[in-house]
């Protein structure tokens, strides 16, 4: 215990995994955590002078099993092994932490998901500004960045990192621009400085300075970097060889979504639980680099039209030769994890079945390379080229490694026959043991006479013959008795101790002698690190572009055009996810959208309720979305002018943890839209000042939509979906607004959805039937469209809507009836009857003799 306790001192905040024997054992308030947490029971264990102590514990064997539940609960672990073998040491065994396990440190299969990164942020706070990096340390991606505030929360939110570092002194800083929502860790204060990073970080790569990542002028970032690699080091992570390079997240290159957009468009998650986001639906990935890319590419779509030309170049060209398609598509599907794998190769944590498994992917490249230089498209040839089968490496595992090596090296048969030729003639000896047994048993047989005698093992006193007594005058004197049972006698033989020596002995040797070997292939694998990773990410590339090509052949979506114009001209535009929802039979609705700078900058959408206008804004934005990742689009055809900015504001919610209002959420959204706009915008606004009273949204609504149209350096595309009508007024005076409506058709009492946009302002907003599609009871519908009638005739006759809510009140006399205001008769005997009953001391009897009263006095009525 006062080992464990040394160990802890030093890891306060984490639980500590503690290798006793074949077990993992918590003590005190670990074991409570880990009992709740793993559903493991919690024991005491009597402990000197403490008296007692909590205790809870696995066998070693299951820490895959315990290991990714406790750091998926957001604990910190730190796994402590025996450093030596107990048969070797009479003291305490010596031990010492291993590994630091936490939610952003990670590189056990069972913690990661395969389709995401498991990236661990890092901020650094200056005045104006912030630095922030991120690393996956289980593909070796290592990025920086630096800017405002607003731009950091953005990255945060794309990249949604498992743990933040941050300076002790600004975790309230911290909470206070981002929130609650991150697992934050405090690192010292000396962790941030500019000389403690640039020290680690030219330490590791070893390099004079860091001028070629090109990140020299990001002071700030670089910082947040470091502190990374600081973390790194407490964590007891020093095998970092696969983290070759430190980019810069060039925020110019990528049209800027906020949270709140990439929130509402259901990017890559839903709002609910039975929702889809749009990244399950263009998601037909086949390996995990290409799901994790294409998750990066969705939150980060290109501004430049010559990468997305050459994306969009790719996807046609396996339209075109369905064949390609299809031999990629079988050769991804056996590459695996590479980018994963190889990082396991670098921490000196790989499995003889991963290398196969690397081996197997270094092959499936070979025809893909091939493929892709003979291909006429010229990005598809420029993978080809960098493509590297590292033909030397994958035939070494070919010639070395068992195909069907086991998973653990521990479990043996890893190195094939005739690779080494002391191993062979070791596993000779080991596994050709009981031939030689027999033969000693035969001869021996032979030579005494004794047919019964039999050669047998046990772990008391090893090999040895048995033969019954009634033989026993036939024992050799050479023959050494061992053990007397009640109808044999048991003799050991010179032969024999020598023989099983050896057989023991070789067993030993044989794990070592593998383990060496495979250790020697693993050492000869890290010098490939650097290739593999780059195959990793063109294979992630090709990946994510035949994603698109599958999605576009299911979804019969069209190439748009994409151009550096100011015009976004989408013709029978459909909602992506909304069309994969619809009931069997049923088609979508598409809708013209045409947006330009001159003509047609602000569209205003009017409409009732469910006629589909939330639908309509973000099909426009998801449609040029995904023009602007590469990808083809649910649409008949579609010209895109790039955008530099998406921003929406759709739905509203009350923000009550922080104390924020709909309205204050709403305004806040609205200012960060209005503080960041730019004529290459596109703005999406649904229901704008619904969260306030009537006029004040209408005003705060009129004055957002004349600022985005009459302001010179805020003249972006807007959709404004709207309930208030009056805002049908601006096309008058504002030359580039235009008033559209969401149509219905009206059949008596009921209304049918078109959903088709069409010129000219509505005036309905039909809200009564929808209360009445809903389910409401019926005497409210009713007596909602009274009222109704009331306050659209007193409005038309020129007074208030304020005004007539009094003699609304007065004509709702005799709508809810009053049992007690009633002259009748009858009715005020049955009042009485009521009135005068004693509920507290009547009985069940007298209850149904009173109640059969009353309706007797009703019938007579």
């Amino acid at each position: 215990m006062k080992q464990y306790f040394e160990i802890k001192a030093k890891h306060p905040d984490a639980i500590l995994l503690f290798r006793v024997g074949d077990f993992y054992e918590t003590f005190s308030d670990d074991a409570i955590a880990a009992a709740e947490i793993l559903g493991i029971t919690l024991t005491r264990r009597a402990n000197g002078a403490a008296q007692f102590v909590e205790l809870a514990g696995f066998p070693h064997h299951a820490l895959d099993t315990y290991l990714p539940k406790l750091v998926r609960a957001g604990k910190r672990v730190a796994i402590c092994d025996q450093l030596e073998d107990p048969k070797l040491t009479k003291k305490l065994v010596k031990r010492g932490i291993t590994e630091l396990v936490t939610p952003g440190v990670s590189i056990n299969d069972n913690i990661l998901n395969h389709k995401e990164n498991n990236f661990l942020a890092s901020v650094h706070f200056a005045k104006e500004a912030c630095g922030i990096s991120f690393l996956d340390i289980s593909t070796g991606e290592f990025l920086t960045a630096e800017g405002t505030v607003d731009y950091i929360d953005k990255l945060l939110n794309n990249f949604s990192p498992k743990e933040v570092l941050i300076e002790r002194t600004n975790r309230k800083r911290f909470e206070e621009c981002f929130g609650p929502r991150y697992f934050v860790f405090e690192l010292e204060d000396w962790v941030f400085t500019s000389d403690a990073a640039n020290d680690r970080l030219t330490k590791h790569f070893e390099t004079n300075n860091l001028k070629g990542f090109g990140v020299q002028h990001l002071k700030l970032g670089v910082i947040a970097a470091g502190a990374i690699f600081q973390y790194l080091d407490i964590t007891q992570h020093t095998q970092l060889s696969h983290i070759t390079s430190l980019a810069r997240i060039e925020e110019d290159r990528y049209v800027r979504l906020d949270k709140f957009t990439v929130r509402s468009l259901e990017l890559v998650g839903t709002m609910n639980d039975e929702g889809c986001s749009l990244l399950q639906v263009l998601d037909k990935t086949v390996s995990p680099m290409g799901s994790r890319m294409l998750r990066r590419w969705i939150v980060f779509p290109l501004k430049d039209v010559k990468p997305i030309e050459e994306r969009q170049n790719v996807v046609e060209y396996f339209f075109r030769h369905p064949d390609i398609k299809l031999l990629f598509d079988e050769q991804l599907n056996l590459i695996g994890d590479l980018e994963r794998i190889i990082s396991k190769v670098a921490v000196g944590r790989v499995s003889p079945r991963e290398v196969i498994q690397l081996k197997v992917a270094l092959k499936a490249i070979e025809p893909i390379k091939k493929a892709c230089m003979e291909s006429e498209d010229a990005s598809l040839r420029r993978i080809g080229e960098q493509l590297n089968a590292c033909t030397i490496i994958s035939e070494r595992i070919e010639k070395e490694i068992n195909p069907d090596a086991p998973s653990q090296i521990n479990r043996g048969g890893v190195i094939r026959t005739g690779v080494n030729e002391e191993l062979d003639e070791l596993r000779n000896l080991a596994f050709s043991g009981k031939d030689y047994l027999l033969r000693v048993q035969q001869r021996e047989i032979e030579n005494t006479g004794i047919t019964s005698l039999k050669i047998a093992f046990n772990n008391v006193f090893g090999y040895y013959i048995e033969v019954r007594n009634t033989h026993k005058d036939k024992v050799p004197a050479g023959w050494i008795r061992k053990q007397t049972l009640v109808n044999a006698e048991r003799y050991i033989t010179q032969e024999l101790k020598e023989y099983e020596e050896k057989i023991l002995g070789a067993e030993e040797k044989i794990l070592s002698l593998e383990t060496r070997l495979f250790n020697e292939l693993v050492l000869c694998l890290m010098e490939y690190i650097p290739p593999i990773q780059s195959n990793a990410n063109l294979i992630g590339r090709i990946d994510c572009l035949l994603s698109f090509a599958k999605a576009a052949e299911s979804n019969r979506y069209m190439r748009p055009e994409v151009n550096d114009t100011d015009v976004i001209d989408i013709k029978a535009g459909r909602h992506p996810v909304i069309e994969k929802q619809l009931p069997l039979g049923e088609t979508y609705i598409a809708n013209d959208v045409y947006l330009d700078d001159e003509h047609q900058q602000v569209i205003m959408i009017t409409g009732p309720n469910m006629a589909g206008k939330s639908a309509l804004l973000r099909q426009t934005a998801l449609i040029t979305l995904m023009a602007q990742i590469g990808s083809f689009v649910p649409a008949e055809s579609a010209r895109i002018g790039l955008v530099d900015k998406i921003f929406t504001r759709v739905g509203a919610s009350d923000n009550i943890s922080v104390g924020e209002s709909t309205f204050m959420v709403e305004m806040n959204e609205a200012a960060d839209i209005l503080n960041n706009l730019s004529p290459k915008s596109l703005v999406l606004f649904d229901e704008l000042g619904r969260g306030t009273s009537t006029y004040d949204g209408i005003s705060i609504a009129w004055a957002i939509v004349e600022y985005i149209h009459e302001h010179p350096n805020a003249r972006a595309k807007t959709l404004f979906a709207t309930h208030y009508h009056e805002l049908n007024e601006m096309e008058r005076t504002f030359h580039r607004i235009k008033n559209y409506n969401v149509s219905v058709k009206e059949l008596g009492n009921k209304v049918i959805f078109l959903r088709k946009l069409v010129p000219g302002g509505s005036e309905h907003s039909f809200g009564i039937h929808v209360a009445k599609m809903a389910g409401m009871p019926k005497s409210i519908v009713k007596r909602s469209g009274e009222i109704l009638k009331q306050l659209e005739t007193e409005n038309r006759q020129g007074g208030v809507v304020s005004k007539p809510v009094k003699g609304i009140a007065a004509k709702a006399e005799g709508y809810q009836l009053s049992f007690f205001q009633l002259d009748d008769p009858v009715l005020s005997q049955v009042r009485d009857e009521i009135q005068n009953i004693d509920v507290n001391n009547l009985t069940p009897l007298e209850a149904l003799n009173k109640l059969s009263e009353i309706k007797r006095i009703i019938k007579g009525k």
